[in-house]
Protein backbone atom coordinates (compact mmCIF):
# COMPACT_ATOMS: atom_id res chain seq x y z
CA UNK A 1 0.00 0.00 0.00
CA UNK A 2 1.56 3.28 -1.12
CA UNK A 3 0.18 6.79 -1.08
CA UNK A 4 0.38 9.84 -3.35
CA UNK A 5 -0.52 13.11 -1.61
CA UNK A 6 -2.04 15.78 -3.86
CA UNK A 7 -0.86 19.39 -4.11
CA UNK A 8 -3.48 21.02 -1.88
CA UNK A 9 -2.22 19.01 1.09
CA UNK A 10 1.18 19.60 2.71
CA UNK A 11 4.26 17.48 1.96
CA UNK A 12 4.41 16.90 5.73
CA UNK A 13 1.42 14.56 5.34
CA UNK A 14 3.43 12.28 3.04
CA UNK A 15 6.30 12.33 5.54
CA UNK A 16 3.90 11.44 8.39
CA UNK A 17 2.51 8.48 6.41
CA UNK A 18 6.06 7.32 5.65
CA UNK A 19 6.88 7.51 9.35
CA UNK A 20 4.00 5.06 9.94
CA UNK A 21 5.78 2.55 7.72
CA UNK A 22 3.96 3.09 4.43
CA UNK A 23 5.55 4.39 1.23
CA UNK A 24 4.24 7.87 0.49
CA UNK A 25 5.22 10.87 -1.55
CA UNK A 26 3.83 14.29 -2.31
CA UNK A 27 3.21 15.29 -5.92
CA UNK A 28 5.96 17.92 -5.50
CA UNK A 29 8.43 15.16 -4.59
CA UNK A 30 8.01 13.57 -8.02
CA UNK A 31 7.78 16.75 -10.09
CA UNK A 32 4.06 16.79 -10.80
CA UNK A 33 2.84 19.43 -8.34
CA UNK A 34 1.40 21.57 -11.13
CA UNK A 35 0.03 18.62 -13.13
CA UNK A 36 -3.62 18.39 -14.02
CA UNK A 37 -5.75 15.77 -12.29
CA UNK A 38 -5.69 13.27 -15.20
CA UNK A 39 -1.88 13.16 -15.12
CA UNK A 40 -1.84 12.60 -11.35
CA UNK A 41 -4.57 9.96 -11.77
CA UNK A 42 -2.56 8.15 -14.45
CA UNK A 43 0.61 8.28 -12.35
CA UNK A 44 -1.16 6.83 -9.31
CA UNK A 45 -2.78 4.13 -11.43
CA UNK A 46 0.52 3.18 -13.06
CA UNK A 47 2.35 3.10 -9.70
CA UNK A 48 -0.47 1.39 -7.79
CA UNK A 49 -0.70 4.35 -5.42
CA UNK A 50 -3.65 5.57 -3.38
CA UNK A 51 -4.38 9.26 -3.98
CA UNK A 52 -5.03 11.42 -0.91
CA UNK A 53 -6.62 14.71 -1.82
CA UNK A 54 -8.82 17.46 -0.48
CA UNK A 55 -11.21 18.23 -3.33
CA UNK A 56 -14.05 16.41 -5.01
CA UNK A 57 -12.44 16.05 -8.45
CA UNK A 58 -10.78 12.68 -7.84
CA UNK A 59 -13.89 11.33 -6.12
CA UNK A 60 -15.90 12.17 -9.24
CA UNK A 61 -13.27 10.56 -11.47
CA UNK A 62 -13.38 7.43 -9.31
CA UNK A 63 -17.14 7.07 -9.71
CA UNK A 64 -16.80 7.46 -13.49
CA UNK A 65 -13.78 5.13 -13.76
CA UNK A 66 -14.26 2.34 -11.20
CA UNK A 67 -11.05 0.60 -12.27
CA UNK A 68 -8.86 3.60 -11.37
CA UNK A 69 -6.75 4.21 -8.28
CA UNK A 70 -8.19 4.22 -4.79
CA UNK A 71 -9.07 7.70 -3.54
CA UNK A 72 -8.93 9.07 0.00
CA UNK A 73 -10.99 12.26 0.00
CA UNK A 74 -9.98 14.26 3.07
CA UNK A 75 -12.85 16.63 3.87
CA UNK A 76 -11.34 19.09 6.29
CA UNK A 77 -11.62 22.85 6.49
CA UNK A 78 -8.57 24.94 5.75
CA UNK A 79 -6.38 24.86 8.84
CA UNK A 80 -2.80 24.96 10.03
CA UNK A 81 -0.60 22.04 9.09
CA UNK A 82 -0.32 20.61 12.60
CA UNK A 83 -4.09 20.62 13.08
CA UNK A 84 -4.48 18.80 9.77
CA UNK A 85 -1.83 16.22 10.72
CA UNK A 86 -3.41 15.65 14.15
CA UNK A 87 -6.83 15.15 12.57
CA UNK A 88 -5.42 12.76 9.98
CA UNK A 89 -3.64 10.78 12.70
CA UNK A 90 -6.98 10.31 14.49
CA UNK A 91 -8.59 9.05 11.26
CA UNK A 92 -5.64 6.83 10.25
CA UNK A 93 -6.80 3.57 11.95
CA UNK A 94 -10.31 3.90 10.47
CA UNK A 95 -8.86 4.65 7.04
CA UNK A 96 -6.57 1.60 7.14
CA UNK A 97 -9.49 -0.61 8.18
CA UNK A 98 -11.57 0.64 5.28
CA UNK A 99 -8.71 0.15 2.82
CA UNK A 100 -8.18 -3.39 4.10
CA UNK A 101 -11.90 -4.06 3.57
CA UNK A 102 -11.46 -3.14 -0.09
CA UNK A 103 -13.10 0.28 -0.21
CA UNK A 104 -11.86 2.29 -3.18
CA UNK A 105 -13.40 5.70 -2.46
CA UNK A 106 -13.08 6.75 1.15
CA UNK A 107 -14.40 10.07 2.38
CA UNK A 108 -12.86 11.16 5.68
CA UNK A 109 -14.15 14.07 7.74
CA UNK A 110 -12.38 15.48 10.73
Amino acid sequence: MQFLVDAQLPPALARWISAQGYPACHVADIGIASALDPEIWDRAYRDGAIIINKDEDFAILRTIHPDGPTIIWLRTPNCRRQILLDGFARLWPQMLDRLNQGETLIELRS
